[in-house]
């Protein structure tokens, strides 16, 4: 096969543009931080190109993936996600893995604390998996993806959320679970990524 490049990624490298003359104008610091960034972008021709993005700030995330293998379950929360609703899900409501904002917390320590006050289940170990940019386009956010074993024991609430969260727990065989994602009641995008992780590693097999 000819005419594609393999150049080699390495940690920290810049691998072809860059950007110069950046200015950013404050939109919104209503709930989060939005802002109106303008730049120069340097092309690998070397052309210069004005770019004009906005930017969406509203810190860095964390989820996690509860799952018992010995029952072969997993644990998803169900709740109202109003962008969503606006974007076509006629109930708004979105099934998902446990997650959060860090805040000022470590992302073990978000996770764990989210996992108690979403899913009732107070889990020590935790497994870090990756990071990811969830919608690079236009959002700051980095995810930082967790995994742990839960087991009945480990219940010391109800869960649901805090303050105005209204979080439905539910306990779904992991089977079930993939077959939510082929036909559509599953949409979350991390969520997606961490059942077909567990898929992938053969952690219910």
């Amino acid at each position: 096969m000819t005419g594609f490049s393999h150049p080699p990624f390495e940690r920290g490298r810049s691998m072809s543009s860059k950007i110069e003359n950046i200015k950013n104008q404050l939109l919104s610091d209503n709930w989060y931080v939005l802002r109106k960034y303008t730049y120069d972008l340097i092309k690998r021709n070397g052309e210069r190109q004005p770019q004009v993005r906005e930017v969406y700030d509203r810190g860095n995330g964390a989820t996690i993936l509860l799952y018992n293998r010995s029952k072969k379950t997993v644990l998803l929360i169900n709740q109202f996600r109003m962008p969503t609703y606006v974007n076509g899900n006629t109930s708004g409501m979105l099934l998902e893995t446990c997650a959060g904002l860090l805040d000022n917390d470590s992302p073990e320590d978000c996770i764990r604390k989210e996992a108690i006050e979403e899913t009732g289940y107070a889990i020590s170990k935790v497994k870090k998996l990756f990071e990811a940019y969830m919608s690079p386009g236009s959002v700051t956010e980095v995810v930082h993806f967790f995994a742990a074993e839960y087991d009945d024991s480990q219940r010391v609430t109800a869960g649901g959320g805090i303050d105005d969260e209204d979080i439905e727990v539910l306990e779904l065989p992991f089977i079930l679970a993939l077959e939510m994602i082929r036909d559509g009641r599953i949409k979350d995008g991390k969520t997606i990524m961490l059942l077909h992780y567990a898929q992938i590693q053969g952690w219910m097999a």
